[in-house]
């Protein structure tokens, strides 16, 4: 009888041993990073969040998933093996590699800019309201208004249209000088007096001139206001408040590039200083800016240039982690069987 104790003893201990092992998730941390990783309300979803889920469905692995608040965080957890693996917009560096292990990839990206989307009708009002086209419309004003005037005293007697007092006159004698410069003259209204005719021939070839060279202030004023405020390539950032998130890709591009930046530690942030006019540029994954232009931006936000410096992203695992070729494996599989495309049409669209 105490054998037979033993032995059930024993069947009993395996099984409940078993039985934990399978049931034990995997410990996955990630980050807010739409559209690849989200949380809504209990819920996580994501391209990268719903792709490991089919593979650990493939590897008949559940997961439970921690989010954290910043990229180093959760590589850190990855590199002190704390957690089983990482899944977000991550790419795969060979700095990383040195202390991590990386999945096949998962999604290739490359880094963009975003800028402010103040189009091009702030550049025609910012022109119209400097400084110099105001002085060159006011000095337009006076000078018809003058030359009306004058037409007026060598008209008033020859011509019904100025035979009025200086007062009354002031505005028809400015409206004909207009209307000259801009029509060609009333026909009805053609100077009778010698100088009169002379002065208006002059009006009219000086009124060339006059408009070329408000066009030209005009455009010269919205090209400079075109160079200096506008981004089009990583060339345009210096001496530009540019940001980007601290420990990413995009932070050491820009940094071998001197270029002077601010960083933080959470995109929320940035994109709230960004909202608020603190920022000029952001620089960071194209599609993580491309899902905030078309989904959660106001409008006020576009995106720049194609996107620069490709990179592959992939699920971080601690370093000689055994689930690498599982995973792996899980991945062709996907790829193979159309799983891998249909989530990716749920978030990005058809492939291109």
């Amino acid at each position: 009888m105490t054998g037979f104790l033993r032995k059930l003893l024993a069947v009993l201990v395996l099984l409940w041993t078993a039985g934990t092992a399978v049931a034990q998730d995997l410990r996955i941390v990630t980050v807010e990073r739409p559209p690849f990783a989200m949380k809504q309300g209990d819920d996580f979803n994501g391209f990268s969040i719903d792709l490991w889920n089919a593979v650990a469905e493939d590897l008949g692995r559940t997961s439970s998933f921690e989010m954290v608040g910043g990229f180093g965080e959760m590589l850190g957890h990855i590199r002190n093996g704390t957690r089983d693996a990482a899944v977000a917009n991550i790419s795969i560096t060979a700095e990383r590699e040195e202390v991590l292990d990386f999945s096949h990839t998962i999604f290739e990206s490359g880094l963009q800019i975003m800028i402010p989307n103040d189009g091009q009708d702030s550049l025609l009002i910012n022109a119209l309201i400097s400084r110099d086209v105001a002085m060159f419309i006011g000095l337009a004003f006076l000078t018809l208004f003058g030359g009306g005037m004058l037409m007026w005293a060598m008209e008033r007697r020859a011509q019904p249209y100025f035979d009025r007092p200086a007062r009354e006159a002031m505005f028809p004698s400015f409206w004909w000088a207009l209307n000259l410069v801009v029509n060609g003259g009333f026909e009805e209204r053609v100077p009778r007096t010698f100088f009169g005719r002379i002065f208006a021939v002059l009006l009219v070839i000086s009124s060339l001139f006059i408009v070329s060279i408000f066009v030209a202030k005009i455009t010269a004023v919205m090209t400079v206001d075109a160079i200096q405020g506008s981004v089009n390539s990583v060339n345009d950032l210096y001496g530009k408040r540019v940001a980007t998130i601290q420990g990413s890709t995009s932070e050491r591009f820009l940094l071998d590039r001197d270029l002077d930046i601010e960083t933080y530690a959470d995109l929320d942030s940035l994109l709230r200083d960004f909202e608020g006019g603190n920022v000029e540029a952001v620089v960071f994954d194209a599609p993580v800016l491309a899902f905030y232009v078309n989904n959660q931006g106001s409008g006020d936000a576009m995106l720049v240039g194609s996107p620069f410096r490709r990179e592959s992203y992939g699920f971080a695992l601690p370093s000689n982690s055994p689930l690498v070729e599982p995973v792996n494996r899980s991945l062709l599989k996907l790829r193979e069987n159309g799983t891998y495309d249909r989530i990716y049409r749920r978030y990005f669209g058809a492939q291109n």
